[in-house]
Parts: structure tokens; C-alpha cells; sequence
């Protein structure tokens, strides 16, 4: 199937001919559980997920395309038979970053080294700001902390979600502001962020030999060959780069398409013109990660560009990404058509 041109974000749509209202789309808090459950027509579309615990960072997690395809790795809270286990940090959807005045927020988990836990750095949940319920969107809106292993807090982040949903698509807006606290913080060049999701098994690009990922403080993480049995996907810039040429290179925005069981999956993330270091590099990877970061410059233009993004103490700085989970395939022209109303946008 290929998708129609025009997105009708959370607008009606015809339905033999009748007006068909909006897709119901409701905010569930759960504090109880740590979790807020994002519902459309009564089913599970996504949840946002702060148990603490082994995940150092709220995510957005599972996200399902309109049928109810579950997109994401379950790895490691919810492991599937067939699927990788290497990265434990690569859980749902997330936003973090590799070195922020020296420390990780990346690549923690349970699974770091005692030694190396004074490195790593937690995004705690501290409050839900607000929720509303809405035909066709939801909105929800939530205040978070970046702490150091000390407990010391150096960056609060607002984060808000728009969450929409219609016939064969579903949506999210993340919008989140980073404040400096009582500190300068530097976002020194480092190719670990910053929004990110690690998809499932059958979106993965195939591969036919192991590899070996190391992050910015030498740690390698072996990934090996698996059966390649119903994977299929495949990556696409706005440049017309695709699979593996789309890593390390700048775009507006990249989809990743593939099929799941009996249906086409398009997941694209677009860009914002206001975003610091727009436009993003992708750290888009064959075996399952799909992440946009505009500030590890220098590692992705080898050494041509460095950033070093620096807030001083109250200063903000607000990024907005959106995340399309469509049914189907979308030709270039759409995605295209996707990313300049999505940049016209400031909510």
C-alpha cells in the first residue's frame, strides 16, 4: 500500500463516503506503576515509562503502528525469541546524550561496569506538568532531571509529547527544552545521541557479517550475524541516501521501511529548521538503531566540524522532532511534504 500524499494529522477522514471523527486519543497517568499509558480508541497505542530501576531514563515504550504492530525491540525489558540483546540502553523511543560535561547519560544500564558507574549519568522523572485528552491528539507534558552519579542535578528538561493519531498512522511530537542548572553544561561532541529508537528485528537491514561498535570511551559492543528470516529494512535520507550510506551524513529527515509479519511498516523522524545543529546527522545503524543527533559533529565529519554545544547557567535551548509511524510506503515527495509543515510548526 502507498500512502496518500497529504497527512491528515488527527483531521476527519471519509469513510465510504461519511465523515468519520477523529481518532479518540487519551492520556493515562499511572503514577502508582510509573507510567502514563497513550491510548487511541481504547487501545494501547504507546506508554511513557519511568520505573527507575535498570532503565536510567524515561521512554517512550513499545510503539505500535495503527493495526497494533508492536515497531520497537522488546530487548531488554520484554525479550522476543530471535531478536538481539546487545545494547541494553536501547529501549522504545528516548532522548539523552553521550558527554555532558564529562558524563554519559547514553549508554547507562545495569550493565556498566562497578568501575565505570561514576561515569554514567540518570534522567529521573520528577513530575507530569500536565495531560489532555483530545479527537485526534493528546498532549502530555512532564518535567525531568539529568543528574550525575553523585545525585548532583546539572540540566531540568520539559519535555512535552503530542501523541496524534489517524487511519494508518500514528504520531508523536517531542518537544523538550534543556535549562541549564547552576553550572555551565557543555554538550561535548560525541556521536551518542540524541533522539533515539532501537526497532524490531524485522526492521533491521540485513546483514551478513559481525560487527564491532565502539562508543566515545572505548567500550566495544560486538554485534553478531543472525538469521536474516523476515528482515527487511531499509533506510532513506532526504538526501536519497539509503541502508548503510545514511549513517554519519546530514538530512531533513530519514525513514526506515520494512515489513512486519503482513504489514508495511514507514517509520520516519524529521528534523525542525530550529533545532540546534539542524541539519541533524543520522546515527542510523543496519542492526536496529534509528537516531538523529545534530551535536556530534566532529566525529561524523571526521574532524572537518565540531560543536561543543555549551548552555550557561539558565540558559535553554529547545529541540522538536516528530516521529511518523505510517502503514504503508511513503515516496520522498511525502515525507518531504511531511518535514516542511512539521518545520513551520513552534508548539
Amino acid at each position: 500500500m502507498i500512502l496518500p500524499a497529504v497527512l491528515t494529522l488527527g483531521q476527519p477522514t471519509l469513510v465510504n463516503g461519511q465523515a468519520k471523527q477523529a481518532y479518540e486519543v487519551r492520556i493515562v497517568p499511572n503514577e502508582a506503576e510509573h507510567r502514563v499509558d497513550i491510548l487511541v480508541d481504547g487501545k494501547p497505542f504507546t506508554a511513557y515509562i519511568y520505573p527507575g530501576g535498570s532503565l536510567k531514563k524515561p521512554v517512550l515504550y513499545p510503539l505500535r503502528s495503527a493495526s497494533g504492530t508492536i515497531v520497537t525491540r522488546g530487548f531488554p525489558l520484554e525479550p522476543r525469541p530471535g531478536e538481539r540483546v546487545d545494547h541494553p540502553h536501547h529501549v522504545g523511543l528516548w532522548f539523552n546524550y553521550g558527554n555532558v560535561n564529562g558524563i554519559d547519560f547514553w549508554n547507562n544500564s545495569d550493565a556498566i561496569p562497578a568501575k565505570d558507574a561514576g561515569k554514567m549519568g540518570t534522567i529521573l522523572h520528577r513530575k507530569i506538568k500536565s495531560h489532555k485528552n483530545g479527537s485526534g491528539r493528546g498532549e502530555l507534558e512532564v518535567v525531568m532531571e539529568w543528574v550525575t552519579a553523585t545525585g548532583k542535578p546539572i540540566l531540568r528538561e520539559n519535555t512535552e509529547f503530542i501523541f496524534r493519531a489517524g487511519p494508518d498512522m500514528r504520531a508523536i511530537d517531542r518537544i523538550t527544552t534543556l535549562t541549564a542548572l547552576d553550572e555551565r553544561v557543555v554538550f561535548t561532541d560525541d556521536k551518542e545521541g540524541v533522539i533515539g529508537m532501537r526497532v524490531a528485528r524485522q526492521l533491521e537491514q540485513p546483514s551478513d557479517k559481525p560487527e564491532v561498535f565502539t562508543d566515545s570511551s572505548g567500550k566495544a559492543t560486538k554485534v553478531a550475524v543472525m538469521n536474516n528470516t523476515g528482515v527487511n529494512g531499509l533506510y532513506r535520507s532526504s538526501e536519497g541516501r539509503t541502508g548503510d550510506q545514511v549513517w554519519g551524513t546530514r538530512g531533513r529527515w530519514t525513514t526506515l521501511t520494512g515489513k512486519i509479519g503482513d504489514e508495511t511498516v514507514t517509520l520516519a523522524i524529521l528534523d525542525h529548521q530550529g533545532n540546534p545543529g539542524y541539519p541533524t546527522y543520522w546515527h542510523a545503524r543496519g542492526y536496529g538503531l534509528f537516531a538523529a543527533n545534530p551535536l556530534g559533529q566532529k566525529i561524523f565529519s571526521n574532524g572537518k566540524q565540531e560543536l561543543n554545544f555549551t548552555l550557561n547557567p539558565g540558559q535553554s535551548a529547545t529541540f522538536r522532532y516528530r516521529v511518523l509511524i505510517l502503514s504503508g510506503t511513503a515516496t520522498p515527495e511525502r515525507i518531504e511534504n511531511e518535514f516542511r509543515a512539521f518545520s513551520a510548526t513552534r508548539e
